[in-house]
């Protein structure tokens, strides 16, 4: 069997407990700095007795390298030795014998010295190399140009591709009439010929026609980066949409930090973002006001340190901890408190008009009687009433507006006198069943 390893020379470790025997009535820290000093004056002691034997040892082996060879010389020489030659040789080997005594002892006692040394945390432990390892793609490796995390997969996480700007996902609103999806694409314009389009009639339950389509121009040969990006918020919202919540539920800053840490690659993206903004925007739609001031107070952080990466000009998740600092002093907490209730304040604005147009565009999917409405706000551009103008029409005008059939309301106006036919048509204007371009 292998000897065992000898641990004997950490039997005698200084540790700064030991240095905990003080008197109540004596100062702690100067009695650790006395303490401190004592062992370190001994320990120069020490190094410099070590020093000097080491020294004295080198000077004796260089004396016993000499007399060596001085004997070996003597030894070597032809014919009878003189009675000067016999003594100088017995002398030599008495001090070369002296010398290695000397030297043995002076070796033991370096051997007691090294036993016997005591470890401590100046002692124990020395540097054996040291190096820098830069790595040139810090700056840009991993996070866009907006301060943002990318996704590991992406292929953008190795070259920067100009940004696409993404449609936000669904989002669910609570009305009297229960909670129906309606998509944020509402809050897109709408592109429609308006000039020579009749309006439906004012009494009926007639759905508007589809919007007519414009086609695009012919796309240039690859993938269609918008397509990807929107997939790529997808199946984000569908892997992360668990680890999103539990982060818009967090309501310390302490656990919201150590959330980032843990979480950074999936938080710091632009996608977590939008997510959490949407979110907001969502739950005060639906009235959730509380859930919506935590939910933004989320999503600004996670701005903010994205916006500091970008000014700082690297990776996100290394400015989580300087972000946290950062709040604690007075001035920057108050500075955030402020921006957060600014974003707040337009989350509320926004909400409104969001849910308006959504409303609106419900409505218009599902069809609206206009006798239901208020006759003051169904009133057109002329001041007339669209209902009464539309009961005053002529048949084929009527048939005309239900079917938006611009061809047969140009022929109605046709088989009418040019009096009649200006006096309804411009009816048809003042009440808002005809835009005119």
């Amino acid at each position: 069997m292998s000897k065992a390893f000898d641990y004997s020379k950490w039997d005698n470790i200084e540790l700064s407990d030991d240095e905990d025997d003080v008197h109540p009535n004596i100062d702690k820290e100067s009695w650790f700095r006395m303490k401190h000093r004592s062992r370190v004056e001994r320990e120069d002691r020490e190094e410099a007795d070590k020093k000097k034997i080491q020294k004295e040892m080198k000077n004796a082996n260089l004396r016993i390298s000499e007399l060596s060879q001085m004997i070996e010389s003597l030894n070597t020489d032809d014919g009878d030795d003189s009675d000067d030659e016999l003594e100088d040789k017995d002398g030599l080997e008495a001090e070369l014998a002296a010398l290695k005594s000397a030297n043995e002892a002076r070796d033991a006692k370096l051997d007691e010295y090294e036993k016997n040394k005591k470890w401590n945390v100046d002692n124990m432990c020395h540097v054996v190399e040291e190096r820098t390892i830069v790595n040139p793609n810090a700056a840009t490796d991993k996070f866009s140009n907006t301060g943002y995390a990318l996704p590991l997969d992406s292929p953008d996480a190795k070259e920067e591709k100009p940004k696409k700007i993404i449609t936000p996902p669904t989002t669910k609103v609570k009305s009297t009439e229960g909670e129906k999806t309606s998509s944020s694409n509402s809050a897109a314009p709408k592109v429609k010929k308006v000039d020579s389009t009749p309006v439906p009639p004012s009494n009926s339950k007639v759905k508007p026609a589809p919007a007519q389509i414009v086609p695009k121009a012919k796309a240039k040969a690859g993938p269609d980066h918008a397509s990807i990006s929107m997939l790529s918020y997808h199946d984000f919202t569908e892997k992360y949409a668990s680890t999103m919540e539990e982060f818009m539920a967090v309501s310390s800053l302490d656990k919201t930090r150590e959330f980032l840490i843990l979480h950074g690659d999936i938080m710091l993206q632009e996608n977590a973002s939008n997510y959490l903004l949407l979110a907001s925007l969502e739950d005060e739609m639906n009235g959730f006001r509380d859930k919506m001031r935590l939910t933004a107070r989320q999503s600004q952080i996670v701005s903010n340190i994205a916006e500091l990466a970008k000014t700082m000009k690297t990776h996100p998740g290394n400015v989580i901890n300087p972000f946290f600092k950062r709040i604690e002093e007075k001035e920057h907490l108050e500075g955030f408190q402020t921006g957060l209730e600014a974003f707040v304040q337009n989350l509320i604005k926004r909400a409104v008009v969001k849910k308006k147009e959504i409303d609106e565009e419900r409505a218009m999917e599902e069809g609206t009687d206009l006798a239901d409405v208020p006759k003051d706000d169904r009133l057109g551009p002329g001041g007339l009433d669209p209902v009464e103008v539309f009961e005053s029409l002529p048949a084929s005008m009527q048939d005309a507006f239900e079917s938006r059939d611009t061809d047969m309301l140009k022929r109605a106006l046709m088989e009418m006198s040019p009096e009649d036919a200006e006096k309804h048509l411009k009816s048809c204007v003042d009440s808002g069943l005809w835009n005119e371009a």
